[in-house]
């Protein structure tokens, strides 16, 4: 994102790269377990190290960028990835690729769930162990190139301790705006000021402060809305699921399993979706990879309200995420070509810092403590850790092994 310059591109190499974009975020789709924290450091590992579709400050940029949006962070960014890659059409992609595996998977389980139990698989617990090491990795990945000295690196420990004590959907958000500020008050010219390569990132999303403003007015437009027109034709299923899902893809911060409460005081509490449907969908969007967002399609498609089967998990889908492709495009579209002054990027820098503080407090606090329930963990997550690190193993083979050990020892 630092080096969003303007770039043109002949209709076959965009369409070969939106094509591109979209086999990539498949393959993401198909592997990325772990939930939302996890999926950074997949995104880190195929985006940054692999492929070099952009570099580590401007991964750190977009990261910080969607953590302060609303909404669901990896998928934004992931939409933002592509769209920098393949313009509004790469990031369609994305997000499509991203998804699809965990819509579909989910859809699916919407039939039978009656008849299926995943909480208790060991090689589902494998899948958190696989985490673990991930999230370890984009840790130590992270914090290499975005906490240089000593000043940073204060300031991580920092964010991450604020992480730990304290917990709510509001409070990453507040972490990074503080990061922020810590960042131009303290940091350095040199801390940040210089533009790196932009390793592949050009600026084909929407491209005006024009275009921002008409993207933000949509979504408020949508926002106030959709109720109104929920009000005036209170028999529409559709137009009551819609607003539904939209209402919670656009207020709730954090992503993740932060919107997991929204939805069921959204479809549970007014008799949409039985409890024990809830809580079915909730145990099987933690075995599928991809966003977890995409419970959104299993509550659509077992919802009473709406046309129910695939047209209602399309619907819900639909909803939840457009608020991120607008707030994502408007964000992009607003962001200065030319890159971000030194003021700007001393900011970010602070930001950036407290991510590292926020991947951290993640790790310490939440996917470690899931991960490890015996030495047979630690020690995976120790060698998955050094393997993705050190040997640069594919993610997907760390989440094979993983799962397999905890069946095995289970079995």
């Amino acid at each position: 994102m630092t080096a969003m310059v303007t770039t043109t591109a002949s209709p076959g190499v965009r369409a070969h790269s939106t094509l591109e974009v979209f086999l990539v975020a498949l393959r993401l789709g198909l592997t990325s377990f772990g939930g939302p924290i996890a999926h950074l450091g997949y995104f880190r590992e195929t985006y940054v190290v692999r492929r070099g579709w952009l570099g580590e400050r401007a991964f750190a940029d977009l990261v910080a960028l969607c953590q302060l949006l609303p909404g669901p962070a990896s998928s934004q960014l992931g939409i933002a990835i592509g769209a920098g890659r393949a313009g509004v059409a790469g990031g369609i992609a994305a997000w499509l690729g991203f998804t699809l595996p965990a819509a579909v998977l989910l859809v699916l389980f919407a039939a039978v769930y009656r008849e299926l139990d995943l909480a208790g698989a060991a090689w589902v617990h494998g899948l958190t162990v696989a985490a673990g090491a991930v999230v370890a990795a984009a840790v130590v990945g992270m914090a290499r190139a975005l906490t240089p000295d000593l000043r940073s690196r204060a300031m991580a420990v920092l964010a991450g301790l604020v992480a730990l004590a304290w917990a709510g959907p509001l409070v990453q958000a507040a972490i990074i705006v503080g990061g922020a500020m810590a960042g131009l008050l303290l940091s350095t010219a040199a801390a940040g000021s210089g533009a790196e390569p932009s390793s592949g990132l050009a600026g084909r999303a929407p491209g005006s402060r024009r275009t921002a403003i008409g993207l933000m007015a949509v979504f408020v437009v949508l926002l106030v809305g959709l109720p109104l027109l929920r009000a005036l034709v209170p028999s529409a299923g559709p137009i009551a699921l819609a607003d539904a899902f939209y209402r919670s893809g656009a207020l709730v911060f954090g992503g993740g399993h932060v919107v997991l409460p929204l939805l069921e005081a959204t479809v549970v509490e007014p008799g949409w979706v039985a409890p024990d449907a809830f809580l079915a969908g909730y145990g099987a969007a933690q075995a599928v990879p991809g966003p977890l967002f995409s419970v959104a399609g299993f509550l659509g498609a077992v919802s009473s309200v709406g046309p129910g089967g695939p047209a209602g998990a399309a619907i819900a889908l639909g909803a939840v995420f457009l608020p991120s492709f607008l707030l994502v495009f408007a964000a992009l579209a607003a962001w200065p070509r030319g890159g971000p002054s030194p003021t700007v990027r001393r900011a970010l820098a602070g930001a950036n810092a407290a991510v590292v503080g926020l991947l951290l407090a993640a790790l310490v606090g939440t996917v470690l403590p899931a991960a490890l329930r015996s030495p047979v963990d630690v020690v995976t997550v120790v060698a998955g850790t050094l393997g993705l690190v050190l040997l640069r193993l594919p993610p997907i083979l760390v989440v094979v092994v993983a799962a397999v050990v905890s069946a095995l020892v289970a079995g």
